[in-house]
Formats: C-alpha cells, structure tokens, sequence
C-alpha cells in the first residue's frame, strides 16, 4: 500500500515563546518523524532550562501586567470564542498535522480530535462570565466575599495520544480564569500545539500569555516542573512520570498539581446484557480506537460465563473492524502506534499473553507505508488474573477476555489493580448498575456504552491513576485559589 496523505504546507518547529517563534538558545533541534509513513517532519527545537526560563518569565510578566489576568470576563470571553473559531477553520491543517506526526487515521481527527479541542475553548469561554464570588453568612456586622483568583504561571504537560485535544483541555479553564501558560506538548507529536500557539495570538491572546516549549521529557519537562516561577503544573501521561513530577514539584516551592496518569480499565459484561451484539461492538470501540493508545481503554473485558463463548465470537468478528492502515486512508480501522519503538513494546506484550495464554485474533506486526508501526488488534484468553496484561497499563490495541461467575468476583478482578481511571459495566439490571458501579473504583463508571465523557462531567481517576480533574466546571480548580476578603462595618 502507498501512502494517500496530501502535500503539507512548510512545517515550523520553533517553540512559540514570548509571543514569537524562536529557535532552542543554543540551536539543538529533535528530529520528527512520521510513524505512519516514515516522512521526515523536520527538526523541532529542543528547549532547555535556558528557553523554559525565558518562557516562564514572559508568562509571569504577562500574568503580572494584567493584560490577561486583569482583562474582564467579556474580553476573555471574546479571545477564546475567536480562538475556537480559528481552530475550527483550520480543521484541515490541524488533522493533517496530528495524523502525520502521531500516526492517527485523520478522518478520526478530522471528526473528533480537531471539533473537540475547538468545542472545548468554546465551552470555557462560555463558562467565564458565569462564575460569580460568593457570600458566605457571617457574623451580623461583616460581609464576606470569597473569590476565586488565579494561580499565575501554569505549566501544563500533555501526552502524545491526543495531542491537541487534551492540551485544550488544560488550555481552556486555565486561560478562561486569567493564568499565563507555558505549554510543553510531548516530544512526539508537538506540531498541533505550536499552531495552536499561532492561532492563540492571532485570536488576540497578549503575547507571552500562552507559550508552547518543545523537546524531551528529560530536558524540557523536568525544567518546567522544577522552575520556582511556576505556581501550578496538570499533566496528562504515565504514572511513572506523574510519580516524578510529584518530586519535582515538592522540592521546587509545593506547586499546585493535577495529574491524569495511567489507567487499566476493565468491561463487565453481565449475562442478563439487553443486547450483546451492541456490548461487543462497543467493547471493541472501547479497546481499539486511536490504536488503543488511550488511558481509559477497555482493555480488560470480564463476561459472565453464560454469555462468554457467545461474545467472545462476537467480539472477535467486531474486532476486524479495526484493521490498521494508511492513516490518509478513510478505510482503514486504525493508523499506526506513535513509533515503532513503541510498537516493540507492545509486542513483547503480546508475546508475554501468547506465552501464558492463547491469542485468539490478531497480533501481527504489519509494514504499511514503509513503516513496522503497526499492529493488528490483538486478543488474548486464558491469562490469570496476576498476569502483568490484567495488571499493567499496555497503551496498544491489544485486550485480554475473561470469564467469571458471581458478582463480586467480577468487581473484585475489576478493582485489582492499582488504578482507578473508568470502567464499564453492561447488564439490564436497574439495581445491579447502581450497586455494582457503586463498588468499582473509577473516576468514570459507563453503564451500557464505554469510556463516556463530556465537557460537562469531570474526568480522572483515584489511586494511581492521579488526582485533579480534566472537564467540566471542576477543572478550573486546577487553576484558581480561594480568596476571601472580610469585611467589618459594624
């Protein structure tokens, strides 16, 4: 198969510091790969301590000078609803550059990636001049006002799965309540979020008020979260990183921190499920979309024996659905993993299942486009429960699929792990979905449909999944501190 993608307009991979585009201070540069077609993306620059000290300074020179942090809720307003209409108009560009520079299909960002950052900025936006100071009861005599202010510089941390989207999820609430950012996309796929820093200031975003600074983890990351000027950091990604990240930021001034990490998800499926051909069909969306490369992946599906030799056959038929492919190619069911570097990772996964289990579909390595990023969506039976495939987060399109018998071991294997991102139960049970959803630990419980989210519900997760929460109203907490002014007059 060759490659169908369109000629892209010049690339430039200069961070966006200070309201211009600057090349890293001492002129080192990442090379920039295309995974799903081996295209070279050109160099991006590697920003170190010097280039993270000069952007967050010209975020708290923004934040102190009040252009943004002291503008009114209507001119906010104004900037981010023109700034999701930008995003919008540049649907084209956007999805061109996420497909080429993490391997998605791009009809996939074309229809969710791209509206749902542009919806999300719009959402905020909107949400701006809603947030009123309250006034708590107080002795007679005093009135008190407590306000919600923001926090200053924050640096946010996003991860390569979702490029864009995710870093509007950070983006959006942050700028909506009046902070400066300094952005760091992952190493990996950084295009989307340096235009989204062009597009920032052509919105009319004050210059220095939104910064995007690429390069390593190592390098760049560890500079943003050790900077003393910082005063808040969310970051979406692993939960070894999020573990480092908590050092980082406990030794350099106890910054405010949000962390979406890692997740290993589980799908409960109840034999008394209305309709099972549905329940397959959405735990295939839930296990293989995006290449399974998504944090709250159904990658542990649990069935009740009755009804397991009868969804498995349907699963595995809904499985096909997802065979990768060039990702300019509207026919293809997935793109390629984000390097094949990763795509080794999840190999050696696959192996580990086949070693102790049985693959029952896929788990081909494939060269498509002159790349070996791709694999076929892979299931696997027959796997113990402490097997490190029911333990440990896999980020591929690859899941495992269990029997059980009762109830509570289905909660029980559900909650085994050290995460808690979402789950998913199906069953037509009125009082078995209120108490089994009850019982399981998740940020996200989806009753009869998989991974559900929405601007207007909180996303995250307990235990090693991290704390804070992305979405809805709740995550401008991230960013703001209560202020209470307390008046006495009598």
């Amino acid at each position: 198969m060759t490659s169908t993608a369109p000629v892209l307009p010049a690339i430039d991979g200069r961070a966006v510091i200070d309201g211009r585009r600057s090349d890293a201070a001492d002129g080192r540069t990442l090379g920039n790969t295309s995974p799903g077609t081996g295209a070279d993306l050109g160099p991006l620059s590697l920003c170190g301590p010097a280039d993270v000290d000069r952007a967050v300074s010209g975020a708290a020179a923004a934040f102190e000078s009040g252009r943004w942090s002291g503008a009114d809720a209507a001119e906010r307003k104004r900037v981010l609803l023109d700034l999701a209409d930008r995003i919008d108009a540049a649907t084209d560009e956007l999805a061109m550059l996420e497909s080429m520079d993490m391997g998605k299909p791009v009809h996939e960002a074309r229809a969710v990636d791209v509206p749902g950052a542009a919806a999300t900025f719009r959402w905020y936006a909107e949400l701006v001049d809603k947030l009123t100071d309250e006034v708590p009861a107080t002795p007679p005599g005093s009135t008190a006002v407590v306000s919600r202010r923001p926090l200053g510089v924050v640096g946010a941390i996003v991860p390569w799965n979702y490029p864009l989207e995710i870093a509007a999820w950070k983006l959006a609430p942050a700028l909506a309540v009046g902070n400066s950012v300094v952005l760091k996309p992952a190493e990996l796929s950084s295009l989307t979020a340096l235009r989204l820093g062009d597009l920032a200031l052509e919105a009319g975003l004050p210059a220095g008020v939104l910064n995007v600074v690429t390069g390593t983890g190592a390098i760049t990351g560890d500079a943003l979260a050790r900077h003393r000027r910082v005063d808040a950091l969310t970051f979406t990604g692993s939960t070894a990183t999020a573990q480092r990240l908590m050092v980082a930021t406990g030794e350099t001034g106890l910054k405010r921190l949000s962390l979406e990490a890692g997740g290993k998800s589980a799908n409960i499926v109840f034999a008394d499920t209305d309709d099972l051909a549905a329940a397959a069909a959405k735990a295939a969306f839930g296990a293989f979309y995006n290449q399974g490369e998504v944090c709250s992946a159904n990658s542990t599906i649990l069935v009740e024996r009755p009804v397991y030799d009868q969804f498995l056959a349907l699963f595995v038929a809904e499985a096909a659905a997802y065979e990768p492919g060039d990702p300019f190619d509207a026919a293809s069911g997935m793109g390629a993993l984000v390097s094949a570097a990763h795509a080794d990772s999840v190999q050696r996964a696959i192996q580990s299942g086949a070693d102790s289990g049985e693959i029952v579909h896929g788990g081909e390595r494939m060269s498509i486009t002159g790349s070996t990023a791709y694999l076929r969506p892979t299931v696997i039976t027959g796997l113990d429960q402490d097997h490190p495939l029911h333990q440990h987060e896999i980020f591929g399109p690859v899941v495992t699929v269990t029997p059980f018998d009762t109830e509570d071991e289905a909660i029980r294997r559900a909650n085994s792990t050290s995460f808690g991102l979402a789950a998913s139960v199906w069953t037509s049970g009125f009082a078995r979905a209120h108490r089994v959803s009850a019982r399981l630990v998740a940020g996200t419980v989806s009753v009869n449909t998989v991974d559900a989210l929405g601007l207007t519900t909180p996303f995250g997760g307990f235990k090693q999944s991290g704390f804070g929460r992305d979405l809805s109203a709740h995550a401008i907490d991230n960013y703001v501190g209560l202020k209470t002014t307390w008046f006495q007059h009598g």
